[in-house]
């Protein structure tokens, strides 16, 4: 997956979650909930833009690190909304594999990101 490709996905999860919740009865710890899904949802495409537009190696990494969190809490708040009973699973089947899959992607981006740092850096002090 190029960065394009990641940038359209980030940007679809971010829509795909707010017209879900557009569409979820009024509830007032569902509200809560909401609220804090459609943030870190939304937040993993935008720090996704920053990182790539990234002033050095260490600024990426720590965008993609950010990237990496908001999706992981992203899979938190709709596990918290499938565990109360509040949404069904079948509802969030979707999204929850999505933001498991994001997670996993920006793990291995930072990884990989932060093994090249090093590499980099060892191969400046031959």
């Amino acid at each position: 997956m190029d960065k394009i490709e990641l940038k359209k996905r980030t940007k679809k999860f971010a829509v795909d979650i707010i017209k879900f919740i557009g569409v979820l009865p009024f509830n007032p710890s569902l509200k809560i909930l909401s609220n804090q899904l459609v943030r870190s949802a939304t937040s993993v495409g935008a720090n996704y833009r920053s990182a790539s537009r990234g002033k050095s190696s260490a600024d990426f990494i720590n965008k993609i690190i950010i990237c990496e969190e908001e999706a992981d809490e992203s899979v938190y708040w709709l596990e918290l909304m499938e565990e109360t009973g509040l949404v069904s699973k079948d509802l969030i089947y979707l999204l929850q594999k999505e933001a498991n899959e994001l997670t996993a992607i920006f793990t291995a981006i930072g990884k990989t990101a932060k093994a090249n740092l090093i590499q980099t850096k060892s191969a400046k002090q031959f």
